[in-house]
């Protein structure tokens, strides 16, 4: 008899993926691979979404298999509009990882942990091709799980002289800026967190525009990674068609992204062509990278967490 796949908490995951950095390296790999075509190896349908209409939530559902890793994993994700202020988080998610060989489940974990820094870790990678040659200035907007884990693999990764960040309910801004380590200027106002920025992160909960062109900064990288519907914004029609437009996914882009839709603003790259080489990095231009999340970003991070669960470390 086959034994019961382990199941890993959050805390758990967070112990074996201790730091979002750990990610660059394996998840530049994967995106390259992604805007490779067939021969990258990696087979990745857009998520599946199915809505919970009666109750205002959204299960998504995101396999992904890739060759180089020879890693096979799903993960199902749950979002529910209004629940950010309640106890239960408003994104769930559990992770499965499969033996490719022969699909048994491997291990069964928490996904919340994963979601949360592979995709500040995607978001740094954008931003370390796409950011201004002197960025001095780093905004968030929003101040829930995400802006977290993007703070953290920022302040890593880059040295900014100020941050910002603001939110809706200003008292979260204010928290935020307690908990983490470092200095962080609560702002009043979208317009007065943004003005002068050099790199505007929005992780935010909005389906209407919040951002808007006349406030940013010529030359700006904006890493967009709210609104995961097609008929959400958190960007207007200013900042959409007066950038250059770089996504994760095109396919998946052209299906979920309202910025992207409604907008009618051009994508110029995935950001693994631009880590391959194959399209440059604008840096010296107005960029936004639209971020929605690949399925393949959580398989790497469920391979590495497993290989270190796996080896006792």
């Amino acid at each position: 008899m086959s034994r019961s796949p382990a199941f890993l908490n959050a805390e758990e995951v967070e112990r074996y993926l201790s730091s979002s950095s750990l990610l660059i390296t394996p998840l530049e790999k994967a995106l390259a691979n992604f805007s490779s075509g067939p021969e990258g190896g990696v087979v990745q349908p857009v998520r599946t979404v199915v809505p919970v209409a009666k109750h205002r939530g959204f299960l998504g559902v995101m396999p992904a298999y890739s060759a180089s890793e020879d890693a096979l994993s799903t993960k199902l994700v749950t979002f529910y509009e209004g629940h950010s202020t309640s106890a239960i988080p408003s994104h769930q998610a559990t992770v499965l990882l499969f033996e490719p060989s022969n699909g048994s489940l491997l291990l069964i974990m928490d996904g919340s942990v994963i979601t949360a820094k592979r995709t500040a870790a995607v978001s740094a990678i954008a931003t370390k091709f796409l950011k201004p040659p002197s960025s001095e200035v780093l905004c968030i907007l929003g101040a829930g799980v995400q802006a977290y884990s993007h703070y953290e693999i920022f302040t890593e990764q880059f040295s900014f002289k100020e941050v910002r960040i603001w939110n809706r309910t200003k008292e979260n801004a204010e928290k935020f800026a307690q908990t983490v380590k470092g200095d962080v200027h609560v702002c009043s106002s979208v317009q007065e967190a943004v003005t002068g920025a050099d790199v505007i992160i929005t992780v935010t909960m909005a389906t209407e525009p919040i951002l808007f062109g006349e406030w940013v900064k010529p030359g700006a990288h904006i890493n967009a990674v709210g609104a995961s519907r097609p008929d959400w914004r958190e960007l207007d029609d200013e900042v959409m068609k007066n950038c250059v437009l770089y996504v994760d996914s095109c396919e998946g882009a052209l299906k979920e992204s309202g910025d992207v839709i409604l907008s009618g603003a051009e994508i110029f790259a995935e950001l693994g062509e631009v880590v391959k080489g194959v399209k440059p990095a604008y840096c010296e231009k107005t960029t936004v990278f639209k971020s929605l999340g690949m399925a393949v970003e959580d398989t790497v991070a469920a391979k590495l967490v497993y290989d270190s669960w796996s080896s006792g470390k």
